[in-house]
């Protein structure tokens, strides 16, 4: 075949720095756009983040009003149609009309202590519980290899493995000695090797007189999976003993603490801010989006005005530097624009949730919003990514809006979550004594035009973590 060349003329996307830019911003939370824009504004002298350059800016925050920008500086204010209320706006603060506020809001918050760790509290109780100093070490060994629960998950071996650096290395029973005493410190039941020992060390400390606990201790030890059954018949027979007094040690053993160790380093709370609020008034319900999703940023004017002063390579630099904050300005308009469409449209489909609850969520997919907006899938779902919507009903991810939908008799659709809903309401409202199966369920919903299949409601029930019917005969 002859060389040659050819000409052919197509068209690609390809992804801009800027488009890229504006992508990334699009899915951030909050709390992570906000970290964004300290990091580039720590890198681009042209950025002003309001409130972090300038103490009269932090001060004219912290005053609770918004500094005023100078002649110099080129500020990034919302669109018009996008209000913006947060939690000092009148319509907010309307929802905070039954809440209790304290007396003195000017007083000092309390400041609570760092959390004692597990670890921490266990050596304290190591240190006055008489070991030698061999004893001492061992124990020190075995506290340090307890997981957050208060276990020896991996055994003795890990602690066997780390008291080898001793002169003379401890042996297994001799660590099994330390290891029991340490498993009736407090909380009773730490430094056991599975559930049934945790369970055994806790029975033990009861008084010998407390009904059920000789029966409740041959339970745990051998027993374990037909007790989490709650098959009392199976145990009963297996126990040689009558199902009531099955019942009553299998209560016991439910006063015991299965996670000893999970009290101590609790994880810090985390604390949602609103991304958008939903709020009714005048018989319509309105979206605003709070102000911390478009941060004001501003154009520092003194380096602007080094650009015509500066030599070539620093011109051209600082020019970069003010197009790059442009584009960041671009972006943060179109995140803001985003997160407005997609908060409204979601509100004004699920409007019906709003005024009565789970059970009206209609049926909603990305795809569909997708299409109403005429935005791609992947936009969607970028944007409703932990982001969340205050509403009277409570504070929500973008995503709970969304469910697929199930066909009615009238030839409509229920969403999942409307059935779901259901169910819940279904299965609070039965007879303890004779409690509702998968089979009535359907019927049930079946009865209310929901064409659902048996095997569907059982998934969902699974979902909501509702036991099966026998489960929750035996609970009762």
């Amino acid at each position: 075949m002859k060389p040659g060349i050819q000409l052919r003329q197509s068209q690609t996307l390809s992804l801009t720095p800027q488009l890229q830019q504006a992508i990334r911003l699009l899915q951030l939370s909050q709390l992570e756009l906000a970290a964004e824009l300290r990091e580039l504004a720590e890198a681009n002298p042209l950025i002003e983040l309001d409130g972090m350059d300038g103490e009269e800016g932090g001060e004219a925050e912290a005053a609770g009003e918004a500094p005023e920008p100078s002649g110099n500086e080129e500020s990034v204010e919302p669109a018009e149609d996008i209000e913006q209320w947060d939690e000092h706006s009148p319509q907010v603060q309307e929802w905070a009309k039954s809440s209790h506020a304290s007396d003195d809001d000017d007083a000092p918050e309390a400041q609570d202590a760092a959390p004692e760790g597990l670890n921490q509290h266990l050596q304290w109780q190591a240190n006055l519980s008489g070991f030698s100093a061999r004893e001492h070490v061992i124990a020190m060994a075995i506290i340090d290899a307890l997981d957050e629960d208060g276990y020896l998950r991996e055994g003795l071996d890990p602690v066997l493995a780390a008291l080898q650096t001793l002169e003379s290395p401890a042996g297994k029973d001799e660590v099994e000695a330390v290891r029991l005493r340490v498993q009736h410190f407090d909380p009773t039941g730490v430094a056991s090797l599975d559930l049934g020992d945790c369970l055994a060390a806790q029975l033990e400390q009861l008084d010998p007189a407390t009904e059920g606990r000789e029966l409740a201790r041959r339970m745990v030890a051998s027993e374990l999976d037909l007790l989490a059954k709650r098959d009392f018949g199976r145990l009963a027979r297996k126990m040689s003993a009558a199902e009531d007094d099955v019942a009553t040690a299998a209560a016991l053993i439910r006063t015991l603490d299965p996670r000893p160790g999970s009290a101590f380093d609790p994880a810090p709370a985390e604390y949602i801010a609103p991304d958008a609020y939903a709020i009714k008034m005048g018989g319509r319900w309105r979206v605003s989006l709070s102000p911390d999703c478009q941060p004001r940023l501003a154009i520092n004017q003194h380096y602007c005005s080094l650009i015509a002063r500066a030599q070539r390579g620093d011109a051209a630099w600082l020019r970069g530097q003010l197009q790059e904050a442009r584009w960041l300005m671009k972006s943060l308009e179109a995140r803001a624009d985003t997160l407005f469409k997609v908060a409204s449209a979601i509100v004004r489909t699920q409007s019906a949730f709003l005024d009565f609850g789970p059970e009206a969520m209609k049926p909603l997919v990305m795809r569909e919003l997708a299409e109403e907006l005429g935005m791609h899938e992947s936009t969607i779902s970028r944007v409703t990514t932990r982001k969340y919507l205050h509403t009277p009903r409570g504070t929500f991810e973008f995503k709970h809006f969304f469910s697929s939908s199930v066909a009615t008799e009238d030839g409509g659709s229920a969403s999942a979550t409307a059935i779901q809903a259901m169910i819940r309401k279904l299965v609070d409202g039965e007879n303890p004594r004779k409690p509702l199966s998968d089979q009535t369920l359907t019927q049930e919903l079946n009865e209310r035009g929901i064409r659902v299949a048996r095997r569907t409601v059982a998934k969902y029930r699974e979902q909501m973590r509702i036991p099966s019917s026998s489960e929750r005969l035996r609970a009762h």
